[in-house]
């Protein structure tokens, strides 16, 4: 399965900053329940590899588990050896979208203007991380999809929450990366259970 299978059975990607390998296979275990099976782990989190290890090994092709933040494309293939099947990036950066790539991997990297957009497509990004959201809004997403190729699936990023999932939906965004509105360092597995329930609640509104 490709990243856009993933996002069809659900559209939202947790973002787990700050995460501890001790407590994210707890919390991986309160997102699938939830029906959210696309995981990231961002590398300026504590022993970030060796969470997606532990997720990789627990969920297997049922999540896709990987790293965010990548901004080295020698990353790459640690993320790939410990199992990890996603790169994304907040930055327009080629190189680390055809790294990935050669390691076997799904790369989706942030942009933010249409140069960056074509340029990230050429290089093979599967998807898009329009980034940082809250200084766009869904009428720059409606204008993006007009003029990339058919298709492309953009997922806004920042600032992102239940309450306004739905203009975003509506302007055809293919999926979600939450942040702090799906975990902060501290939050229990019930917490994150309790958040993910609210924003998958919010994508029947939209």
């Amino acid at each position: 399965m490709g990243v856009k299978d993933f996002l069809q059975r659900c559209p939202l990607v947790a973002i787990l900053r700050g995460v501890k390998p001790e407590e994210v296979e707890a919390i991986g275990d309160a997102l699938m329940a939830e029906g959210i099976a696309i995981i990231e782990v961002p590398l300026n989190s504590p022993e970030p590899v060796e969470s997606i290890r532990r997720l990789a090994a627990r969920f297997g092709d049922r999540a896709l588990v990987g790293a965010g933040t990548v901004l080295d494309p020698a990353d790459c293939a640690r993320i790939a050896a410990a199992g990890g099947r996603l790169v994304v990036t907040p930055h327009a950066d080629p190189e680390v979208v055809r790294a990935a790539k050669q390691a076997g991997m799904f790369a989706v990297p942030g942009f933010f203007t249409p140069a960056e957009a074509f340029a990230l497509l050429k290089a093979g990004a599967d998807a898009l991380k329009l980034f940082p959201a809250e200084a766009a809004s869904p009428a720059v997403l409606k204008a993006l999809l007009a003029v990339l190729p058919k298709g492309t699936a953009i997922l806004p990023v920042g600032g992102v929450e239940a309450r306004n999932l739905a203009p975003w939906r509506a302007a055809g965004a293919a999926g979600f990366g939450i942040g702090s509105a799906i975990y902060k360092p501290g939050d229990s597995a019930a917490t994150v259970a309790a958040k993910a329930r609210a924003l998958v609640a919010g994508l029947g509104g939209a």
